[in-house]
């Protein structure tokens, strides 16, 4: 334990010492809680919206009414011709176009379906898509409120877990994901490149460490890193974001540290494979970028094809973006953590095993 307790302080002071490493550690971290928190938005707002009316009736009226009230458009567009809408299209004076035709207010009236055209800006296609999905249920609630047919069933929605549907509920706990691969996976890439670069590779040979007390020194830090970073989000989530936490804390640390066993196995290896620091941060890169649009993050698991879904499940940031979500969100309980736990207990085994046997074979 005295050996391995001064590997391991030597490699925090191999951190703390430089001044690069020392901002890389605290200011990245609290530019990312910062920034992505807010930039990193599922929502579309302060957009622009075309009318092009030809009814010119109560119920077209009722329906601009409603968009105009909306806090997702910024203004109501209006337009005389089809020529005045296709040319706001292309010059992108607005992402999406309302079209009623002559006919709408007297089909509203009479109790018939009535159609409402909708033009998108495909070039803007995800924007473009919520944008779409805002307009039809506002024309879908204000044509029931013009209707006034009381006897129609009224479907009521509810949200389970974000109940106002607030993309921070989402956005924070997976940002926890992100900042931990990416800070956990440069980290622990640099540490067997720097011996190596700095020339001292050598001297920690010939010391009387086991190979087992130098890869364990190494860790050491780097998961202490990541528990701070983990920390500082899960702290500033409630008191800044006002994001709920109703999990469990133990729970959550749990995942969490398998998670980091995980990342820097995968880091200790790309650090083995390195021979300088610089061939080392563009191998956590090429590590991270997959590791981190593979988790569900940017876009859902199931939406991918399905050899891609089958290569997550190597992918430890896929298990803990569900944890981390769970246990925020849905007081995730014991059995379904497990269910999440176990691929990283797994994962967290071989990529430590591999990097092992790597660092002993680079040793020899």
């Amino acid at each position: 334990m005295g050996r391995l307790r001064a590997m391991t302080i030597k490699e925090f002071w191999a951190l703390m010492r430089d001044p690069k490493a020392r901002i890389t550690l605290v200011v990245p971290p609290l530019i990312q809680l910062i920034v992505f928190s807010f930039a990193a938005t599922l929502e579309v707002r302060n957009v622009e919206i075309g009318v092009l009316d030809r009814s010119r009736g109560v119920a077209s009226a009722e329906i601009v009414s409603q968009l105009a009230g909306s806090p997702n458009f910024k203004r109501i567009v209006r337009l005389s011709s089809e020529e005045e809408l296709q040319e706001a299209i292309d010059t992108q004076e607005v992402i999406a176009a309302l079209v009623f035709d002559e006919a709408f207010d007297r089909a509203v009236a009479s109790g018939q379906p009535a159609l409402v055209g909708v033009v998108l800006d495909g070039r803007r296609s995800n924007a473009a898509q919520i944008v779409g999905s805002y307009l039809s249920e506002i024309v879908a609630a204000a044509g029931a409120e013009v209707s006034q047919r009381q006897a129609e069933p009224t479907a009521i929605s509810i949200n389970w877990f974000n109940p106002n549907l607030e993309f921070l509920w989402f956005n924070l706990p997976s940002l926890i994901v992100i900042v931990v691969s990416i800070a956990g996976l440069s980290i622990t890439a640099q540490t067997v490149a720097r011996e190596r670069e700095l020339g001292t590779f050598d001297q920690l040979m010939v010391t009387p460490l086991t190979t087992w007390q130098i890869l364990l020194g190494k860790m050491i830090p780097p998961f202490i890193v990541g528990l701070f970073n983990a920390t500082v989000f899960l702290i500033a989530a409630p008191l800044v974001f006002n994001v709920p936490f109703t999990g469990s804390l133990v729970l959550f640390y749990l995942g969490l540290s398998a998670y980091l066993m995980a990342l820097i196995g995968v880091g200790m290896f790309v650090s083995s494979l390195s021979k300088t620091q610089q061939q080392a941060f563009l191998g956590s890169f090429v590590a991270t970028i997959p590791i981190v649009l593979l988790s569900g993050f940017a876009s859902p698991i199931e939406n991918m094809p399905d050899w891609l879904q089958i290569l997550t499940y190597i992918n430890p940031a896929r298990y803990f973006m569900d944890i981390s979500i769970g246990q925020f969100l849905k007081a995730q309980p014991v059995d379904v953590l497990l269910a999440n736990l176990w691929p990283l207990v797994v994962i967290a085994a071989v990529t430590l095993s591999l990097s092992g046997w790597l660092f002993r074979a680079r040793m020899e």
